[in-house]
């Protein structure tokens, strides 16, 4: 049985490639487990996902994820209903951009809740009905998790931290079947930015930027064929493969020139 074809948990699931992946695994997974913050959202896409599959099982559960209470409740809700996790595809993330002294404290501990602490403990939560079923565990990464920017700083750590734990998580599980993959997106139209705030102005050329459903759809080919890294899109794939290849020191010339431009338009 493929990876996704048993009972996956999708995090962030309300909008963007979350929603893409739940609409795409609606014809092939057993059941869904989605989690995100907007109930009405996550109804609608319980309706949207039955329609395509009747025989779908669905459980929909709302949860704040920056929220330790609510995260702990929310898997003890799952463990107790003995809703059984077989692949778990950790989407939910969020950002912040602009110069790491004017970021808002508040938002960065959201961020850091959601990006780190929630995948973190979803993860462990799950993994070991993982191991047992040899399913599945997908992290949504980025780019910026292979990479660096000015402006990005704190998601920036968040995205390497995810990376970081995928790369070591595999090699731990290795040869016990279970599939570890994360996924290193360029830009994507989604809520990213909306709720990331863009102080930089201007936007990713369309040439460049994915579809959420693109996104996932890739994701998801590359997470079932057992793909340690999935990096979606030629454009973004090659400037972030570029990116790995430079020696490090002539990227901090060349982000250190873009630092000190920005910083003068943003001062």
């Amino acid at each position: 049985m493929s990876v996704l074809d048993g009972h996956v948990l999708i995090t962030g699931a309300s909008s963007g490639i979350g929603q893409a992946m739940a609409i795409e695994l609606a014809t092939r997974a057993q059941s869904l487990v989605l989690v995100a913050r907007r109930a009405d959202r996550l109804m609608a896409l319980s309706s949207r996902c039955r329609a395509l599959n009747p025989n779908l099982v669905v459980h929909v559960m709302p949860c704040d994820l920056s929220n330790v209470e609510k995260l702990s409740e929310l898997i003890h809700a799952i463990q107790s209903e003995d809703i059984a996790v077989t692949t778990l595809i950790n989407n939910a993330g969020l950002g912040q951009i602009g110069l790491f002294e004017d970021l808002d404290p508040t938002q960065l501990e959201v961020m850091l809740m959601v990006n780190v602490v929630a995948l973190t403990l979803l993860t462990r939560a799950f993994l070991p009905g993982i191991v047992e079923s040899k399913g599945g565990v997908l992290n949504v990464s980025s780019g910026f998790g292979l990479t660096w920017m000015p402006y990005f700083s704190a998601y920036v750590g968040t995205k390497h931290f995810v990376s970081g734990m995928t790369a070591s998580l595999r090699a731990e599980l290795s040869g016990t079947g279970v599939v570890i993959s994360q996924l290193c997106p360029g830009p994507v139209a989604t809520e990213f930015v909306a709720v990331a705030g863009n102080p930089l102005g201007g936007s990713a050329p369309s040439w460049i930027e994915l579809s959420s459903e693109e996104c996932a759809r890739i994701g998801l080919r590359g997470f079932e064929r057992g793909r340690e890294i999935i990096v979606p899109g030629f454009w973004a794939g090659l400037s972030i493969w570029l990116g790995r290849l430079t020696p490090r020191f002539v990227l901090r010339i060349f982000y250190g020139i873009i630092g000190k431009v920005m910083r003068k338009r943003l001062k």
